[in-house]
């Protein structure tokens, strides 16, 4: 005869809370063995111990609950394997990027005062490129990043034309004041060209800018904001406008954070 637990005891067997077990139960994650129709309990059975256990690990891992059910329901090994595989991936990107974040921070605790930082000022015309434009949350924004320039590489291979830059970025003003706003990642090209997908021909704007090269990770590019905008401000020189990244040396170059090179420019107006 099946051993039937109560959910208090199989809380205590498998250290899933009773309010966890109501709703993986409700998100059909794990359904227990019975429900009795007038009271409403539910219990388990022995053999949903070891499921448990499993989900609870997958839980600690932070595997959302649609992927954490197609692993529990998956018939077919490959596609069990296939989705816990591209977990452990995103678990692996997010590890890195904590690592870098905390390796940032301490170098800005440890760090001296601040030099005083380069800075040149330069006039752009008018840009051709193929361009990505969306709007970006800033949680989403290295996915956002990583992805948009993947594309607009392999864009830039099959539409013929010439690359005339490196790749670069232009941010609303709402990106950084609201934490969701319009992002442009563009190639500056030669040539004609027709993009294939979402890519499209874009003839980036002309502007005046004040820019400063950042070396090294992403985590320390807004010490490069922090001082460029000092710079800006004491001169009272800024104008409205998006802020232009060029991506001198990037994560499509190398694998070391700490070789990338960025160019930041901050629109301005020229005193003379």
């Amino acid at each position: 005869m099946a051993v039937r637990l109560t959910i208090g005891d199989f809380a205590r067997m498998t250290h899933l809370s009773v309010k966890a077990l109501r709703h993986y139960h409700q998100v059909g994650v794990l359904i227990p063995s019975d429900v009795d129709p007038a009271t409403g309990y539910r219990h388990y059975d022995l053999s949903q111990v070891t499921t448990a256990q499993v989900i609870r690990r997958f839980r600690d891992l932070a595997m959302p609950l649609d992927e954490l059910r197609t692993v529990l329901q998956a018939k077919d090994v490959a596609l069990r394997n296939q989705a816990i595989v591209a977990h452990l991936e995103r678990m692996e990107r997010q590890l890195d990027q904590t690592q870098s974040t905390v390796a940032s921070l301490r170098r800005l605790l440890q760090r001296p005062q601040p030099a005083p930082i380069a800075v040149q000022f330069r006039r752009v015309g008018p840009i051709r490129s193929l361009s990505v434009c969306d709007r970006v949350a800033v949680k989403d924004f290295l996915g956002w990043w990583s992805a948009a320039f993947t594309e607009l590489r392999s864009a830039l291979r099959a539409s013929g034309a010439e690359r005339d830059g490196p790749d670069a970025a232009l941010y609303s003003n709402e990106f950084f004041e609201e934490e969701v706003g319009d992002v442009v990642a563009f190639v500056p090209i030669s040539g004609e060209a027709t993009p294939p997908g979402r890519v499209e021909l874009l003839d980036v704007p002309a502007a005046e800018l004040a820019v400063s090269l950042h070396k090294g990770s992403f985590e320390d590019l807004d010490q490069a904001y922090a001082a460029l905008g000092a710079y800006v401000a004491e001169r009272a020189i800024g104008v409205e406008g998006p802020i232009r990244e060029h991506y001198v040396v990037s994560p499509f170059d190398t694998h070391d954070h700490g070789n990338y090179q960025t160019e930041v420019g901050w629109p301005v107006f020229f005193t003379g």
